[in-house]
């Protein structure tokens, strides 16, 4: 069973090159299977059947699951026993005509307006820390960026004459305008603080932590969570949820979905349409409290 798992972990790794949370969702995913056809079903991953797996999904919902993580379990098997039937494991994958209940699709939260200026106005600029927050949080709601293509944007990224920056991701390179107050705020971090707040001058990261190098995921996210309380915004905020305020208020203000799509990075149109349903949902929201017949 282990080398199984373990030879199906390197495969994703090395051939699949998937990243290092999506390995190890996958991984945890065929693990917990492995272990319910051992203890309830007595049985081994090798011989497996469809209606092991149908159940497997029943004994998921009865232990409260999702019916989002019962959906990634079965695409976790199915991929998995996919990688077994490639190398001749098994003579079939029984996880490729189970079908799980469909997940609801719940829509992201946002900020409003107001919110997102009260989360920007935090940072004050008065030190180091103070102009590099500043300029991180302007930066992530003026281009909707991942945290990950945030903290990975490197100095020569970003084209403050031109007012844009160049953004990396998964093989592709996209363009993304920038409004005013951040570029302002990226030419003041970059020419006054930056340089003295770098360990060492060959340091190609744009936004350093306090040591002087790369800003982690984790120390953004303290960043993110730290202005969130002093700003006193009750919804939780995390990096995404500036994405999905980015995204939302474009729509809202008469943006396109496909340059909506084409500044986010969306391989396909349909996870953009998401932002058309939200704001559809606050139309309908404001129209029953607001009309006087509603």
């Amino acid at each position: 069973m282990a080398n199984y798992i373990m030879e199906y972990a390197h495969y994703l790794e090395l051939e699949r090159h998937s990243s290092e949370n999506t390995v190890a969702s996958y991984v945890r995913d065929v693990t917990q299977f492995a272990r319910y056809l051992t203890e309830v079903e007595g049985a081994e991953l090798s011989a497996c059947t469809q209606e092991q797996v149908e159940r497997y999904m029943g004994y998921m919902s009865g232990k409260g699951k999702s019916a989002a993580s019962v959906a990634r379990g079965v695409a976790s098997l199915r991929s998995f026993y996919g990688y077994l039937q490639g190398r001749g494991a098994v003579r079939s994958n029984p996880a490729r005509h189970t079908a799980p209940v469909r997940a609801e699709r719940k829509l992201p939260q946002i900020l409003t307006g107001r919110e997102v200026e009260q989360l920007l106005e935090q940072p004050q600029c008065v030190d180091d820390k103070g102009y590099r927050d500043h300029a991180m949080l302007e930066l992530l709601y003026a281009t909707g960026i991942r945290v990950s293509e945030l903290i990975g944007m490197n100095v020569e990224d970003v084209n403050l004459a031109a007012g844009f920056i160049r953004c990396s991701s998964r093989g592709k390179e996209r363009i993304i305008p920038l409004y005013s107050a951040a570029v302002k705020a990226l030419s003041d971090y970059i020419r006054d603080v930056r340089p003295h707040m770098v360990l060492t001058p060959r340091e190609p990261a744009l936004f350093v932590n306090m040591g002087g190098e790369r800003m982690s995921r984790q120390g953004f996210w303290k960043i993110i969570k730290y202005y969130q309380e002093k700003a006193q915004i009750k919804k939780d905020i995390t990096p995404h949820t500036l994405r999905h305020s980015f995204a939302a208020h474009l729509l809202e203000n008469g943006a396109d979905l496909r340059s909506i799509q084409e500044m986010l990075g969306h391989a396909d149109i349909s996870s953009t349409q998401i932002y058309s349903h939200m704001v559809k949902q606050k139309l309908q929201d404001v129209y029953h409290k607001a009309h006087p017949r509603a």
